[in-house]
C-alpha cells in the first residue's frame, strides 16, 4: 500500500522525459539496478523495479542501517539518556573492559563512535566474533591513535552505539525505534540483524522496503518532521548530515567531502546514507529532493556517477539528452540449451563452504535440487531450479544474522552448458546471485561457484564426497 503521496514529474517542476533518460542510463549501466525511487517536493515522481525485484519487498540496507542507528542515538540524546561526550566506557560493567584501560580507550566518547574517529586504524568489525562477546572484543582492542584525530570507517563503532543504547533503554535498537521513528513513517515491515550477544548490529543488517527508506529521505528533507509532529530533533538532523570531520583520505569523489554523525557528505552538497554493493539514500536539499536506490554492485561511484550526469541536471532545470527509456525494466535469466538428464543421486559436500552448500541432486527430468544449511543452528532447506523463466521460493526463517531472513523470496532458474547443470539463484531482498555449475564425472560432482558480489571470494569449488553418495 502506498505511504507517499503521487505525481507526475511536471507538477514537481521536472520533465518525464529526463527522468525516462536517467532510467535509460541506470539501466544501460555496467551496475545493476534493483529498485529506484526519487522524491520531489515531498512527493514520488519516479518509482520502477526491474523485474523479479519489487518496490514492497524488504532490502538488505547494509550500512545505511548507520544512519538509523545515528537517529536512535540522536533520539535518546534528546531524551537525556546520555550526551555526545559521555565516555564509551562509563556504560560498561568492569568485566567487559580490559585489565588496564588506555588513556587513548578511556579518551572515547560517543561522539567519535558517530564520527568514526575511535582512535582505531581501520575498521574493527573483522575482530569482532559471532560467537563471542563483541562489546568485550571492542573494548580490549588497541587504540592506537587519540580519539578525534584520524577517520577510518568502523562497522564495529556502530554497533556500540546500538550496545550503548540498549544499556540505557533496555530495548533492542529496532524495538526502541519502531514506536518512535518505524511505525510512524509506516516501515511496519522493518526487520534488524541481531548478534549472538543479543544485540541489535547496528552498523548493517537493517531490512525496510524501497518506499520506507524514500519515506527516511523525506523526514530528513523535512528536518524530522512528519505529519506534523516533531519525530527527531531538526538539530539532531542538521549536526548528523553536516561535515563535522575531514575524511580526505578515502579514494572516491563521494567518500571524501566530509563525514558527519554516520552519514556521508557528497558533491553537489548532498549527503546520504549508503551500503554495500550499491544501496542507497541520497539527499539533494538545494532541491528538496530524495532518490532511493538498491542495487547489485562493487562500483558504487559508478551509481552516483550516474546520477550526477543524468539526475543532476534535471534538477537543475537544464536541458538532457532525451533517451527513450525500456519498455519493460527486467533482469532476464541467463539462456542456454534445456538442461540434460540428470542421474537422481544426492551428492554431497563438506558443510565448510563459501555457498553453505551441502548437497545437489540432478533428476531425469532436468531439474536441479540444491540443499544448503545456512541457517546457523544445523537446518538446511532445498531450493528446486529448473529451465525457463524465473521461478519463485522462499528461503525459510534464520536465526543467523548472515542468513536469510524469514520467508525471503528467492528466484532460480538453470539451463545446459555441454554435460554442465548451471542454476543460478537470486536472493531478491539482497543483492546476492549465485552462479553454480555442476558436472558429474566418475562419480564425483564438481560444482564451480561464482557470486556477482561478496565481501570475500567472488568463486569458488566444490568436490563431492563420493562415498557419500545416496
Amino acid at each position: 500500500m502506498s505511504r507517499l503521496p503521487r505525481s507526475t514529474p511536471e507538477a514537481q517542476g521536472l520533465i518525464t522525459a529526463a527522468l525516462d533518460s536517467f532510467v535509460a542510463a541506470l539501466d544501460a549501466g555496467e551496475p545493476e539496478i534493483q529498485t529506484v525511487m526519487l522524491l520531489r517536493h515531498g512527493q514520488v515522481v519516479l518509482e520502477e523495479a526491474w523485474a523479479p525485484y519489487r518496490l514492497d519487498d524488504r532490502h538488505l540496507l547494509f550500512s545505511v542501517s548507520k544512519s538509523f542507528t545515528s537517529t536512535g542515538i540522536g533520539l535518546a540524546i534528546d531524551a537525556g539518556l546520555l550526551s555526545l561526550d559521555d565516555q564509551v566506557i562509563s556504560f560498561f560493567d568492569a568485566d567487559e573492559l580490559p585489565e588496564t584501560v588506555s588513556d587513548n580507550l578511556a579518551a572515547m566518547k560517543v561522539r567519535h563512535l558517530l564520527t568514526m574517529t575511535t582512535g582505531h586504524s581501520k575498521d574493527t568489525v573483522d575482530a569482532l566474533s559471532r560467537d563471542r562477546r563483541m562489546v568485550k572484543i571492542f573494548l580490549g582492542l588497541e587504540v592506537e591513535h587519540e580519539p578525534g584525530t584520524v577517520f577510518a570507517y568502523n562497522s564495529g563503532a556502530t554497533y556500540m552505539l546500538s550496545a550503548i543504547l540498549q544499556r540505557l533503554t533496555g530495548e533492542r535498537l529496532l524495538d526502541y525505534l519502531r514506536p518512535r521513528l518505524f511505525e510512524p513513517l509506516g516501515a511496519t515491515e522493518a526487520t534488524w540483524q541481531v548478534s549472538r550477544e543479543g544485540i541489535t548490529v547496528g552498523g548493517w543488517g537493517l531490512s525496510i522496503n524501497t518506499e520506507s527508506l524514500a519515506a527516511f529521505g523525506q523526514l530528513l528533507l523535512q528536518h524530522g518532521e512528519w505529519q506534523g509532529k516533531q519525530l527527531v530533533p531538526a538539530e539532531w538532523f542538521e549536526s548528523a548530515t553536516s561535515k563535522q570531520v575531514p575524511n580526505d583520505t578515502e579514494e572516491n569523489p563521494d567518500w571524501k567531502q566530509g563525514y558527519g554523525f554516520q552519514f556521508w557528505r557528497g558533491r553537489h552538497n548532498t549527503y546520504r546514507g549508503d551500503g554495500a554493493f550499491g544501496q542507497f539514500c541520497l539527499v539533494f536539499p538545494d532541491y528538496d529532493a530524495a532518490l532511493i536506490i538498491t542495487s547489485s554492485t562493487t562500483d558504487m561511484q559508478a551509481v552516483l556517477n550516474t546520477v550526477w550526469e543524468h539526475l543532476l541536471p534535471a534538477l537543475e532545470g537544464k536541458e538532457v539528452p532525451v533517451v527513450p527509456r525500456p519498455e519493460r525494466l527486467r533482469l532476464v535469466p541467463p539462456a542456454g540449451a534445456a538442461p540434460t538428464a540428470g542421474d537422481g543421486r544426492t551428492y554431497r559436500f563438506a558443510a565448510a563452504n563459501p555457498a553453505g552448500l551441502t548437497s545437489v541432486r540432478l533428476d531425469a527430468d532436468g531439474s536441479g535440487t540444491f540443499t544448503f544449511s545456512d541457517l546457523g543452528d544445523g537446518r538446511t532447506h532445498e531450493i528446486r531450479c529448473a529451465a525457463g523463466d524465473w521461478q519463485e521460493q522462499a528461503a525459510p526463517g534464520t536465526v543467523d544474522d548472515a542468513a536469510p531472513e524469514a520467508g525471503e523470496r528467492v528466484l532460480t532458474s538453470a539451463y545446459g552448458d555441454g554435460d554442465a547443470f548451471v542454476a543460478t539463484l537470486r536472493w531478491v531482498e539482497t543483492p546476492f546471485v549465485a552462479t553454480l555449475t555442476c558436472r558429474v564425472d566418475g562419480g564425483t560432482m564438481t560444482v564451480d561457484g561464482k557470486l556477482n558480489v561478496s565481501f570475500g571470494p567472488t568463486e569458488f569449488q566444490l568436490s563431492s564426497e563420493p562415498m557419500s553418495q545416496d
